[in-house]
């Protein structure tokens, strides 16, 4: 049925474009599980709605229809069983005992599942569509393909799309698994967030819509100050127009704003025109301190302030209630709703001080004052609220009024008293203080007060009143005893002290050996050193167990003068000798404690207390016989040795004492006997070197090594006499090849009796080194010596393994001999075999490259970092960078670690004098000079130099750092 002509209307159910095939198509946004095939259409026909496709398949089925009528309208209905064309043998292609062609039938597509029997009819239009169509699906497909080759789970995901099965279909086996899932792990199942497009919307930031003037001028009304509430600012007609009902002034609110900013800007202003009183510094930062709340927390002053006006309803008599919503209100920037809620709670809890006290904080002084007053009629007994009062009175005649009516009210309060008694002179003081002993007689300030602004006399009175009224106070003891030694009345303390342990005892009053002790120190601070000592005599045994006296003393002294309680440690010590005399750490204890924290007479006391207690120990005559000389009593120093001598006849310690005082003072010959006598009398290895030492500073060389090889003989493993003599045959005897030889033969001798000793294979293979200098002929060669220096140094380190020192000698013995390369490779050996050694770390820091110090130093510190020697290795090396601040901690840090090292000492000393100022160098001699160094390369060497012996500290100081820096500025 084709459709020709124009302009009439088109047949019921036409689709245009339907018999050509222009159906409607779905796309891949289309794909997605359906339906069951066949329930499509019928669906999409019974909805009455749906996409292209729906509307043209129910368009097509309704044609079918409509033709099905006609032709029944035409020929009738079909026979039953009727196939059209079975007649004429058209079997679509079957066998003979197949079915007739099945399938739906139309007039206008035939069979829409078999081809049509005429072929003639299919053209090359038809063949370019089905190519068309066949490009599009080829297309398609190859789209949804991935890149390479498809896997299995893909193939199966493309059979499960193109199947088109339900969803219930494709979760069938994650099912089925739900069965395995246990209690705890459905009990763990998180819950499912809020994720809907509703609840995001919630979370978009709040939109604030601008209210109404009205609305502002109602909240700014309800906001202000009642001190801007005056009628001249026309906000209180303002106000009255609410309440009235009538309509809003506009004009008046904007003169009200005007008005007020006025007000606040005349506030600013000086009264001299122009200028203004407001700090433009002070104002940033007040407005950079300024609080600005967050919505969290007006969230919580919301959530607080319900909370609070639930506790004011439930229990009104709860006064920290109301204080709290008072503060709340505050916190929240309104004073006057806070005002308000503590006025309430006033008349609600008229009992509370604390709420009286709340609301005079919250309001102004004046205001504050009427108050308190009315809290003062409420409650005539509370201390705190008088006291408030007198605080904000203006002057000391008005806060004098309040306290006078407070005390008529509680004549009983110490607090009052005392707050009273602060503000009168010593007269009136004197006055009130005898009325307050008599109203409170049980407190002690005021009796002690008393005693203190009366004259001797009265105040012993005052005292001993004091006592009968409180016989267990030990506090008022000891005033007494206090007072007894202002007048000096030494005697009279003890006995006061005694009186008051058994006055003490006998009342049954507990005071413990602690707080005695803390008396007694508390009595020394009050400048009371007698009544802190006849403390300690008293009461310092009490609580302890006789075999624990003498440690339990001992840890008391040492800690009180720790607490700087120098007395009560003497006192505690003179107890603890008395009890026990004969101990020798008591004693030391004792002369070290004078030392530092007494005078020379004291310290002097002690050691001759000592000396007499212990004559047998040699330390007590040796140091007190050191400390006259060097305060210049060399006759008292003479006869103290004298003393003892007569003590210890056979102590080489004495001998050489009395010896080395005669030398020191210069009587030579002196020292010379009693060396001889020593000798005979006492003779040892160090008699024998320092008797030597005398002859070869007086340069009897020959009366020296006379001396050493008879000390040799009696001494042969003492290696100092063997270094001494070979030192003399080298370098104090003429460059002679025989004195060579003699050097050579002493050190031979020392290293066959001494071959642990490394000074004596240095000092050999230095005199080796140096040997081509004793050759007049100038026949022999340096490196000989060198060759033969390396050869004995060799033998020592073999046998005297992982010795740092031997290490060092050779490493500089290359150095000096220019073999760098050697110098580096035994330096490397040296730290393999004593990786701890901070000789050597010191040493390879020293002699590194400018480029790997740094490296070095963080190696060195890294492996020792305590080492002194190290610290003052990279402190040196901080200097040489101008680290000045640096190099100063480091080096301070250096001399700490061991003051005894002189090296140290001279370096830090050096480096003040190169940078520091005047101060800085004294301080650092006279830390040196106090800390006595005697150890160090460089110190040791220059100090026992014979011209450098009888050098004081400071001046050998002086010397050494002289001498590095001018080593230093060699180098440079």
């Amino acid at each position: 049925m084709a459709f020709r002509g124009r302009g009439r209307a088109a047949p019921a159910g036409y689709v245009p474009g339907l018999g050509r095939g222009a159906a409607g198509f779905t796309t891949r946004s289309d794909v997605g599980p359906m339906a069951a095939p066949g329930s499509v259409d019928d669906a999409a026909d019974a909805s009455g709605s749906g996409s292209r496709s729906s509307e043209l398949r129910a368009a097509k089925m309704a044609m079918r229809q409509q033709q099905q009528k006609q032709q029944q309208g035409m020929f009738g209905a079909a026979p039953q069983g009727y196939v059209p064309g079975a007649g004429r043998g058209a079997n679509m292609g079957k066998a003979d005992n197949e079915g007739g062609p099945t399938g739906s039938y139309d007039s206008f597509g035939g069979y829409n599942n078999d081809r049509p029997v005429d072929e003639s009819q299919y053209d090359d239009d038809d063949d370019e569509a089905d190519k068309i169509w066949a490009a599009i699906d080829e297309r398609m497909a190859s789209k949804r393909k991935r890149k390479g080759a498809n896997s299995a789970a893909q193939d199966e995901e493309d059979e499960q799309k193109s199947s088109r099965s339900k969803i219930g279909v494709q979760f069938r086996e994650l099912k089925e698994k739900l069965a395995d899932v246990t209690e705890d792990q459905w009990a763990n199942i998180p819950e499912v967030g809020d994720y809907s497009l509703k609840f995001k919307q919630k979370q978009r930031q709040e939109v604030y819509t601008p209210v109404s003037d009205s609305l502002l001028e109602q909240r700014t009304n309800a906001n202000l100050d009642a001190t801007a509430g005056t009628t001249g600012t026309g906000i209180a007609a303002t106000t009255s127009a609410f309440e009235s009902g009538t309509v809003t002034n506009m004009s008046g609110v904007g003169a009200a704003r005007g008005k007020v900013l006025g007000m606040s800007l005349d506030s600013m202003s000086d009264s001299i025109s122009g200028q203004t009183v407001v700090d433009p510094q002070g104002y940033l930062t007040s407005l950079s301190s300024t609080k600005i709340a967050t919505n969290a927390e007006v969230s919580d002053i919301n959530k607080a302030r319900l909370l609070l006006k639930s506790v004011r309803d439930t229990n009104p008599k709860h006064a920290p209630g109301w204080i709290a919503s008072a503060r709340v209100e505050e916190a929240a920037g309104k004073i006057l709703q806070a005002r308000k809620i503590i006025q309430e709670g006033c008349n609600v809890c008229s009992d509370s001080e604390d709420v009286w006290l709340e609301a005079a904080r919250l309001h102004p002084q004046e205001v504050a004052k009427s108050i308190l007053a009315t809290a003062v009629r409420k409650i005539p007994t509370s201390v705190k609220i008088f006291l408030k009062a007198a605080d904000l009175e203006p002057n000391d005649a008005a806060k004098k009024a309040v306290l006078r009516k407070a005390l008529e009210a509680n004549p009983s309060s110490v607090t009052l008293w005392k707050a009273a008694i602060d503000l009168e002179d010593a007269d009136d003081a004197r006055v009130l203080l005898s009325v307050a002993v008599e109203k409170i007689p049980h407190s002690v300030d005021m009796w002690l007060a008393l005693a203190r602004l009366e004259t001797y006399e009265k105040a012993q009175k005052v005292l001993n009143r004091a006592r009968k009224a409180l016989p267990t106070e030990r506090t008022i003891w000891l005033a007494a005893a206090k007072l007894e030694e202002s007048q000096n009345h030494n005697q009279v303390v003890e006995k006061i002290v005694e009186r008051a342990v058994k006055s003490l005892q006998k009342h049954d009053a507990v005071v413990t050996r602690a707080q005695w002790l803390h008396e007694a120190e508390t009595a020394e601070a009050a400048g009371a050193p007698l009544t802190s000592a006849a403390i300690v005599k008293f009461t310092v045994g009490y609580g302890v167990e006789q075999e624990d006296r003498q440690r339990t003393w001992a840890d008391d002294a040492t800690g009180a003068l720790a607490r700087g309680s120098v007395a009560t440690a003497r006192a505690i010590l003179t107890h603890s000798l008395a009890a026990f005399p004969t101990k020798r750490s008591l004693w030391m204890q004792a002369v070290d404690m004078e030392r530092k924290h007494g005078t020379p007479e004291t310290l002097d006391e002690t050691l001759a207390a000592a000396s007499k207690r212990l004559p047998r120990v040699e330390i007590f005559w040796l140091v007190r016989a050191k400390e006259q000389w060097l305060a210049g009593n060399v006759g008292k120093a003479r006869d103290i040795l004298t003393e003892a001598f007569a003590a210890n006849p056979d102590s080489e310690a004495v001998w050489l004492a009395a010896a080395k005082l005669e030398w020191e003072t210069g009587e030579i010959e002196r020292a010379r006997v009693l060396l001889q006598r020593a000798r005979e009398r006492a003779p040892t290895d160090r008699v024998y070197m320092k008797s030597a030492l005398l002859e070869r500073e007086q340069k009897n060389f020959k009366e020296a090594l006379s001396l050493l090889e008879e000390g040799i003989s009696n001494y042969k493993s003492f290696p100092k006499l063997y270094m001494m003599g070979g030192q003399i045959c080298s370098e104090d005897l003429a460059k002679e090849k025989s004195n060579l030889d003699k050097a050579r033969k002493f050190y031979q001798r020392g290293l066959q009796e001494c071959p642990q000793n490394v000074i004596l294979w240095a000092l050999a293979s230095r005199l080796e080194e140096k040997a081509h200098t004793f050759d007049a002929t100038g026949t022999v060669k340096p490196g000989l010596g060198v060759t033969k220096a390396r050869g004995l140094l060799e033998i020592a380190r073999l046998k005297n393994n992982k010795n740092p020192l031997l290490w060092l000698e050779s490493i500089r013995l290359e150095r000096r001999a220019n073999n760098d390369k050697l110098a580096d490779s035994l330096t490397a050996r040296a730290l393999q075999e004593c990786p701890n050694s901070g000789l050597l770390l010191a040493e390879n820091i020293a002699s590194a490259p400018r480029a790997a110090k740094k490296s070095k130093s963080a190696d060195a510190i890294k492996r020792l970092p305590e080492d002194p020697l190290v610290i003052a290795a990279v402190a040196t090396l901080f200097a040489s960078d101008r680290k000045n601040e640096k190099a100063r901690k480091w080096f301070d840090r250096a001399v700490i670690l061991d003051p005894d090292i002189g090296d140290s000492w001279a370096r830090f000393y050096a480096f003040e004098l190169e940078v520091g100022t005047k101060e800085q160098q004294d301080k650092v001699k006279e830390r040196c000079v106090k800390a006595d160094p005697k150890h160090g390369e460089l110190w040791t060497n220059l100090s026992k130099d014979m011209a450098n012996r009888h050098k004081p500290m400071a001046e050998l100081l002086e010397l050494v750092a002289r001498k590095l820096l001018s080593a230093k500025n060699g180098d440079a």
